[in-house]
């Protein structure tokens, strides 16, 4: 019997997740939380074969989640399964110890294959998003053009981000310059959304 821990915010979908892998005769949801914090917590009580994580969660998302509980419980497996299936976060879930890769728009039967694979350690990827990942490559942004897109994002002004990530005005502005080159974008405010889109911020 695969033994599952759920990790969603939403409890309606935690619920129907639940409800469709207890339909499988050969795997069991032993536990089900809806934050971040609460993953490794419960995994060490139930201690599940397959961690089933989504990303987006309130306070610690899925990605620093997954990174914790592969660090504390390695045997454990994890398969990230998210609504938003950005090429980004692919990279960044691997990195942080994901085996598996779905989207929850996949048909329900193969949420049953994946685990399955995934507990026997074979790596999972939803092939959509493995080709989008191949077209866009990896995250070319560095720390610092990460953080200015992301103040971009939360409407913040060169003077601000100077301010708050103790730099000079002149050097924020070379950061997003890079940024929107990278991202092949016209203005700072489109580039923090490319680099949203793609996961990589």
């Amino acid at each position: 019997m695969i033994r599952v821990l759920l990790a969603d915010d939403q409890a309606l979908v935690r619920g129907a997740l639940a409800s469709m892998l207890n339909l499988e005769s050969d795997i069991t949801v032993v536990a089900h939380v809806g934050s971040g914090e609460e993953v490794l917590p419960a995994a060490k009580d139930a201690r599940p074969d397959v961690a089933l994580i989504d990303i987006q969660m309130p306070g610690k998302d899925g990605l620093a989640a997954s990174a914790e509980l592969h660090s504390a419980l390695p045997d454990c497996r994890i398969l990230i399964c998210t609504t938003f299936g950005r090429p980004g976060y692919l990279a960044r879930a691997m990195s942080a110890g994901a085996t598996g890769f779905v989207v929850k728009d996949a048909p329900p039967e193969e949420l049953g294959k994946a685990v399955r694979k995934v507990a026997r350690g074979i790596k999972v990827v939803d092939p959509a998003l493995a080709t989008e990942s191949l077209i866009h490559g990896i995250n070319p942004l560095t720390q610092r053009e990460q953080e200015v897109l992301r103040a971009v994002g939360q409407g913040s002004t060169v003077g601000d981000m100077a301010a708050r990530l103790h730099l000079t005005e002149g050097t924020v502005r070379n950061h997003l310059s890079a940024a929107i080159g990278k991202t092949d974008a016209r203005t700072s405010s489109e580039a923090a959304l490319v680099a949203e889109q793609r996961g990589w911020l």
